[in-house]
């Protein structure tokens, strides 16, 4: 264990090192942002301070969940750099043509068309930035260019546009339109714009645009490559070391009867099933949410003829249905550590209920006082200010506002105090708490009645608390970290650059939520396991411990392979797409996990009543080997995202990793939490057998019937044409586009019943209907 402990504080301190450097390096070499852009005539066409706040207009009316910058953001309307870079250069190209030829572009003939291209190529990628006055020079086409833009904008956010679902007054005026046309205009000319002592642009030639010579650079290429040889040496590695490994004896002492059979939920624990109750319910909003949105692709200013986007914009619905996500994830997370700690220490602290109930009641306050917030702001009500704190942030996956941010962060570190005070016995040495245990129970009582309980007493061994200790130690590293590191997320400002806040908040979305909550749950996992002695202590701890190294030594530096196109340097593409190929490794040989898992469902006929979470972690390790594995890597090499970034291939791997994983990682965590609290009595499990499925089957269809379809299609059109095309509606509102997107219904209906058929299941836990009527006796100590 020596070992593996040294392994893992090595990775964590070197990974995160390199981390940090890479983003000084990112900070030194961002795009400059301009004080003024000037035509050569001397008419300033973008004033001092305008970019800035033109990026505040577009945070406060949804920022990503209106289209992408950069590539980042959501995928009806267009990307903004893309489409805006596309409009200037046609623009141009056509004016030159018709005073050069008398024709439009389209018209003349190729070798003037690759005369005019080439000029514009060489205008475009000149660098006139001049670094002491702030001042970008350039020609007065481009300023008549910018400004046939704004008018086209108008109609589109003014007048609204149905093909991008759009609203009529998305953008409440000229004049607000302007700097968010001000802000398109900057991602654009960054995009294109030569980098100092570099050949490419600023975001590494992205995106593909053959009218501007935008084209992918040696270094996509030469690093696509090396990831793939890098992910080929590391499976060799992985399928090597499980080859030659010893068979472990990894079993514990089967018990005749479940070892849990007898326990009493403590008070803290039994306030935790309001949390579930919680999740359930978000669970079904969500996803009623993502029809609502999915549908919007198709019917942009309605529901099936209901003028449904007056109220509920589709900025609106998407911003919910993700915010809700890892809200309900997250709550069933938090809560079942909450549930478990008693479980590992044996242990309930003075006043352990309160502070569960008090960060109950923060973590609502959040849920509600955010949403509200985000709808607010969208709908222009708030001023751009007010949106940056209380309203709507406009970076995926941290929509919510600042204030809305620091209560959860402040709710996080009470999570973490609750759950180290509570391991605290367990982490000592020698340290056994005692518990109270009931030696039997009533098969008729209410199980969700809090507040009835007994008082004898069930101690541990010094030789078991002994040997989960290890285990305990990497709970409470990981606790920390979750508490910790969303706070990353509080790192950026109302006006701070864009390349900046996509370095921070992707340390949000990948670190936080893919990196440390995997550790969290490897973790929680094994613990369940021993405590059911399925396995033995010493072999869970050190299985666990390996997990999160082998893990974090790609997934760390890995969250870079986000960030090739956003404003960074080479630097960040060279160690972002070979780390992150190695993040793959562990997944291709996940199954081996998943037929453990299923092995040990088998082992007594006591263990039965554990199927069905033990199924769900399961589907967790098949939708991390195919969403996170298959389809992550699948865009992830760079040059395969210099194509694919933010076409629905992003989606079929978000949409199967995150719920895929995460989500059903969280149900799976909610049922065992709600079946160890009420052991004596079996389930009617017909309904989580359509639950469970039904969820399955109907993620699996949406993928590979709808999203990959769609998303392989939009690649062919990106690379042929270019990146913009790929986004547009002339391509996205085709027929042959238009039933592919249809052809989400009918795995979202099959996903949408077993969500509904899990959420009865949970409520009838409270009324009874889940539970078989004649209740298992109790097995006797």
């Amino acid at each position: 264990m020596k070992r593996l402990w040294m392994a893992f504080a090595a990775v964590m301190i070197v990974s995160f090192l390199i981390l940090g450097w890479i983003g000084t390096r990112i900070f030194q070499e961002m795009p400059p942002i301009p004080d003024k852009f000037v035509t050569t005539d001397g008419v300033t066409l973008v004033d001092s301070g305008e970019i800035g706040e033109g990026q505040n207009v577009w945070q406060s009316m949804g920022g990503m969940q209106v289209g992408s910058v950069w590539g980042h953001g959501s995928y009806v309307a267009p990307d903004w750099t893309a489409d805006w870079l596309h409009r200037e250069a046609v623009f141009i190209l056509d004016k030159w043509a018709a005073a050069e030829f008398g024709k439009p572009f389209d018209e003349i003939s190729a070798e003037h068309q690759g005369q005019l291209t080439g000029r514009l190529t060489e205008q475009f990628h000149d660098n006139t930035y001049d670094e002491a006055s702030g001042v970008v020079t350039i020609s007065p086409i481009r300023a008549a260019a910018f400004a046939a833009n704004v008018e086209h904008y108008k109609t589109v956010f003014i007048d609204g546009n149905a093909d991008y679902a759009i609203p009529a007054g998305a953008i409440s005026s000229e004049e607000r339109l302007r700097k968010l046309s001000a802000f398109y205009f900057w991602t654009s000319w960054a995009s294109v714009t030569t980098r100092p002592g570099d050949i490419a642009s600023y975001t590494n030639n992205w995106p593909h645009e053959p009218l501007v010579g935008n084209r992918p650079t040696g270094d996509n290429i030469v690093w696509t490559g090396v990831s793939v040889i890098v992910l080929l040496a590391g499976i060799s590695a992985m399928a090597w070391w499980y080859a030659s490994r010893k068979e472990e004896e990894e079993e514990g002492h089967h018990h005749a009867s479940d070892p849990l059979a007898l326990w009493e939920a403590t008070p803290s624990q039994k306030a935790t099933i309001k949390y579930f109750w919680v999740v359930a319910a978000l669970i079904l909003v969500q996803m009623t949410l993502g029809i609502v949105t999915a549908h919007y692709g198709v019917e942009g200013d309605g529901f099936y003829g209901l003028p449904l986007a007056e109220w509920l914009p589709y900025s609106v619905s998407r911003t919910w249905h993700v915010q809700i996500g890892l809200f309900w994830i997250a709550t069933a997370w938090l809560a079942a550590g909450l549930f478990i700690g008693p479980l590992v220490s044996h242990h309930e602290p003075k006043f352990q209920r309160l502070g569960v109930n008090v960060l109950f009641g923060a973590l609502l306050l959040v849920v509600v006082g955010s949403l509200a917030g985000e709808w607010l702001s969208v709908q222009n009500h708030l001023t751009d200010t007010v949106s940056f704190y209380f309203g709507h942030q406009g970076y995926e996956y941290v929509e919510l506002g600042r204030f809305w941010q620091m209560l959860l962060m402040v709710g996080l570190l009470l999570w973490l105090a609750l759950m180290i005070r509570v391991l605290l016995p367990a982490l000592r040495k020698n340290g056994v708490g005692n518990l109270p245990a009931a030696p039997t129970a009533d098969p008729k009582a209410d199980p969700f009645d809090t507040h009835s309980s007994t008082s004898s007493v069930n101690e541990l061994t010094q030789s078991e608390s002994g040997n989960q200790r290890h285990l305990v130690i990497l709970l409470a590293v990981a606790t920390a970290a979750i508490a910790l590191f969303y706070g990353a997320g509080l790192t950026w400002g109302q006006h701070s650059h864009l390349t900046m806040v996509e370095y921070w908040r992707w340390w949000v979305v990948h670190l936080w939520v893919e990196g440390f909550f995997e550790v969290f749950a490897t973790t929680v996992i094994a613990f369940v396991f021993m405590r059911l002695n399925l396995v033995k202590p010493g072999v869970a701890a050190a299985a666990a411990l390996l997990a999160a190294t082998i893990f974090l030594s790609g997934g760390i530096i890995g969250t870079l392979h986000h960030l090739y196109f956003s404003g960074t340097p080479t630097v960040a593409l060279a160690w972002g797409s070979v780390f992150s190929a190695l993040e793959v490794v562990p997944l291709t040989l996940i199954g081996f996990d998943a037929m453990e898992d299923l092995r040990r469902s088998k082992a007594t006929p006591w263990v039965q009543r554990y199927k069905w979470p033990i199924y769900f972690f399961v589907a967790v390790a098949f939708w991390n080997m195919v969403g996170a594995g298959l389809f992550g890597f699948m865009i992830n090499p760079p040059i395969a995202l210099y194509y694919m970034q933010g076409l629905n291939t992003t989606p079929l791997h978000g949409h199967a990793a995150l719920f895929g994983v995460y989500g059903m990682l969280g149900m799976g965590l909610m049922l065992m939490c709600l079946r160890v609290l009420i052991p004596a009595r079996e389930w009617k499990d017909g309904l989580l057998r359509i639950g469970f499925w039904g969820m399955n089957i109907g993620l699996f269809a949406m993928c590979v019937l709808s999203l990959l379809p769609v998303g392989l299609l939009q690649t062919k059109a990106s690379v042929e044409t270019g990146y913009w095309y790929a986004r547009s509606s002339e391509f996205m509102q085709t027929d042959l586009m238009q039933t592919l997107r249809w052809m989400r219904v009918p795995g979202d209906t099959i996903f949408f019943i077993g969500a509904v058929a899990l959420v009865i299941f949970v409520a009838g836990l409270k009324t009874g209907h889940s539970f078989k009527k004649t209740a298992v006796e109790t097995p006797s100590p």
